[in-house]
């Protein structure tokens, strides 16, 4: 009996800290997300970018989470291969920071931050503020769940159970490797395993050598949860991944046999304590930045040549992306499927989309002739998906469809249509502003350039959104990207504002660029409209969306003429 109420209290407190670590990291993605992004993409040095992204995991509370987010940029052209692996392993470094930020005794917090955080998360109108209450909560979470997980281990820590698989794992540190890397990959956190095994130290319910070689494996474990996570992204960002892996995890393997063969073993078991055990962590990480970032200049021909990008992996000046099309006719009786045939589809041609439109900047900085070329060949393909979608929807003669189906498909053609939409601005508007700027020899002013790079990067955040909303259906994404859509809004007037102001100084930049500026701009705002489309028919199925607000917003005498 003690050992099955061990089990459901080890499980309770388990789920709690993931989903406050998830909750953590939600509540920062969504407020400052694109500033994140700004900060990453910069050029700077590579001990800069390790410096950036220690802080990125810290805020977020997760290295896999800066690992994917890196990758995704890395998949797009906004980052190199180096400057990424820079940014990663100061993920890594972050994430053990974080751990021992949370090891301290911070139970008296966990009253001030629900108090605080509910009151903001429910009172609060702003986006902003109802986000930091979410994160403020969150942490009282973790620190609760810690404290679940340590009183898990009360009922059984005098029984034989956990002492015998305790002095196992110590005499056996292959194994407790493995264990410790398995249950980070389990947890989709590196985080919240690491503080699991820092906590069962700290009360005395496995020994520190068990403890330092659970931790050495969640290490890898940890390095492992983006390679599975990043499995549908490009050979370049994947490419990321499987660098942090073969690096972190061999330093693992390397400080492994070396604490265990080695004298300095024995000095750190005879020290051992959860204090010691954050500190090999923290001393691990920080030890594995500044040996890798010197050798990267050699790491990244040497994955190049494990991982090569296959001939059409990606479109650019080389070749076009050959799409492969989800649709299937033998299943159009079979609305289940075929509806997930739809959907399948509308991801792919959201991807191409997003593709053509990762390197807008890098075409208005070059006017490269062959990469608008091959940007227009890929708009071809998204037109091919476009009539491939309407043709397949345009079949549907079954009665086998209801008409909750039925709408459900046509609401996926008019999303289509808008994606088709958003790729001819791309060849025909986007494309065209950059040829006329590279015509008259200008640049932007550093302050519009910003300004245009920042909007960018925004909306490229808004397409990795509305492909969660794609797939889930969930409303509260559906409201975000609704949410977004204000606030680009607002940030483009803002643009244009700022930009007329500089006119009136009289600042040659602006003066010479002007038009492209604006037309830019404009372009920006239509576009994210094409893309958030598909938001609107998921806020208006749950209430959230009038379907006209002139009518309410006229006095009655008018709506009844």
């Amino acid at each position: 009996m003690p050992i099955i109420s061990f089990l459901i209290h080890l499980i309770g407190a388990t789920m709690l800290l993931l989903f406050a670590v998830r909750m953590v990291r939600t509540g920062i993605e969504r407020s400052y997300g694109n500033r994140f992004q700004a900060l990453l993409t910069k050029n700077n040095s590579k001990l800069h970018s390790s410096f950036m992204g220690m802080i990125l995991a810290m805020v977020l509370q997760s290295s896999a989470a800066v690992t994917l987010l890196t990758a995704g940029f890395v998949g797009t052209g906004l980052l190199g291969f180096a400057t990424a692996l820079a940014i990663v392993l100061g993920g890594d470094l972050g994430s053990a920071l974080v751990i021992r930020i949370l090891s301290f005794d911070l139970n008296w917090l966990v009253p001030v931050l629900l108090g605080m955080g509910g009151w903001l998360f429910i009172k609060s109108q702003q986006r902003s503020w109802r986000q930091l209450g979410r994160i403020l909560m969150g942490i009282a979470f973790i620190l609760i769940s810690l404290r679940f997980l340590r009183e898990a281990m009360d009922p059984i820590r005098d029984s034989a159970f956990l002492p015998a698989i305790a002095n196992y794992l110590a005499s056996d540190y292959v194994t407790a490797f493995l264990v410790g890397s398995a249950l980070a990959f389990v947890m989709h956190s590196s985080v919240a395993a690491i503080l699991m095994c820092v906590t069962l130290v700290q009360i005395g319910s496995i020994p520190f050598a068990a403890g330092v070689s659970l931790v050495l494996g969640a290490n890898l474990g940890g390095a492992l949860i983006p390679v599975w996570l990043a499995r549908g992204l490009n050979t370049a960002a994947r490419r990321v991944t499987y660098a942090n892996t073969a690096v972190r995890g061999g330093w693992a393997i390397l400080v492994l046999f070396a604490i265990n063969i080695l004298p300095v073993g024995d000095l750190l078991r005879s020290a051992g304590s959860a204090e010691m055990l954050i500190a090999v962590h923290v001393s691990f990480n920080a030890a594995l930045v500044l040996l890798t970032l010197p050798l990267l200049r050699w790491i990244e021909p040497l994955c190049m040549t494990l991982l090569p990008n296959p001939v059409l992996d990606a479109f650019g000046p080389e070749g076009v992306l050959q799409p492969q099309s989800a649709l299937d006719l033998d299943t159009i009786d079979q609305p289940t499927l075929a509806l997930a045939n739809l959907k399948r589809e509308l991801l792919r041609m959201n991807s191409l989309v997003e593709e053509m439109f990762a390197p807008i900047l890098t075409i208005y900085e070059t006017g490269d002739k062959a990469h608008i070329r091959a940007l227009r060949a890929a708009d071809d393909h998204v037109n091919d998906c476009l009539s491939g979608i309407r043709d397949y929807v345009a079949s549907i003669t079954s009665d086998n469809w209801s008409k909750k189906e039925k709408r459900a498909a046509r609401e996926m053609v008019d999303y289509a249509i808008s994606l088709e939409s958003a790729g001819d601005l791309i060849t025909r508007r986007f494309t065209t502003l950059a040829e006329e700027l590279q015509k008259i020899h200008a640049n932007f002013s550093p302050e519009g350039w910003a300004e245009i790079s920042a909007l960018h990067a925004r909306i490229i955040a808004n397409q990795r959104l509305a492909s969660n909303v794609l797939i889930s259906d969930d409303l509260e994404s559906a409201r975000l990207l609704s949410q977004e859509k204000s606030e680009l809004k607002r940030a483009e007037r803002s643009s244009r504002k700022r930009h007329l102001k500089r006119l009136q100084q009289g600042a040659t930049d602006s003066i010479e660029t002007s038009d492209i500026h604006l037309e830019t701009l404009m372009a920006f705002r239509e576009f994210n409209n094409h893309i958030s489309a598909v938001a609107f028919p998921i806020l208006y199925e749950n209430g959230q969306l009038l379907e006209t607000r002139l009518i309410d917003s006229l006095p009655p005498t008018k709506r009844q003429a």
